[in-house]
């Protein structure tokens, strides 16, 4: 078994602290789970982050990559901002393009896209309060809300990215 030991794309955090003031801890807890997506992918070449290995998943790492960007862009700046941001991968015809079309996909487009949704959802973030609210499908949604929704969301799919991981090459890590 191989173990991961660095990201080239960033830092791990540790575990965010046990105390902490609530807004602190949910950004902690999303950047730990960002960083950690990150740390998975972490020495593949993108044949190895393209692989879908546990089948008849269509998920790879990759996938779950432009997913989460995709995830992002949705909850901060479609939800919380209220921007016109279509997706990147995926489409009305083509729902699932973020995980199925990643055969031929710019590995390091993919990575540049996630990167900048994180850094413009840290900014739409940043200038709201944890009760301010966007909107979901004509309700109001909280940014509490979305930063709860967001670490389940990575916390389910970092999972996932343990499992493809594992597979591809024996690699695993936190």
């Amino acid at each position: 078994m191989k173990r991961i030991t660095s990201n080239p794309w960033g830092r791990i955090p540790a575990a965010p602290p046990f105390i902490l003031p609530e807004r602190d801890m949910l950004e902690a807890w999303l950047e730990y789970h960002r960083a950690t997506l990150l740390q998975k992918c972490e020495g593949l070449d993108p044949d190895g982050l393209r692989r879908r290995s546990v089948p008849p998943s269509s998920m790879s790492l990759l996938g779950l990559v432009r997913h989460m960007g995709e995830v992002e862009r949705h909850w901060f700046r479609r939800a919380l901002a209220r921007e016109d941001a279509p997706g990147h991968y995926y489409s009305d015809a083509n729902p699932d393009g973020d995980f199925d079309d990643v055969d031929s996909a710019n590995a390091e487009e993919a990575f540049d896209c996630f990167r900048d949704e994180c850094d413009r959802a840290r900014k739409i973030a940043s200038g709201l309060t944890l009760d301010d609210t966007g909107d979901r499908r004509g309700e109001p949604v909280s940014l509490r809300w979305v930063y709860v929704h967001m670490i389940e969301e990575y916390a389910r799919h970092n999972g996932h990215a343990d499992l493809l991981r594992e597979t591809i090459d024996g690699a695993v890590g936190d």
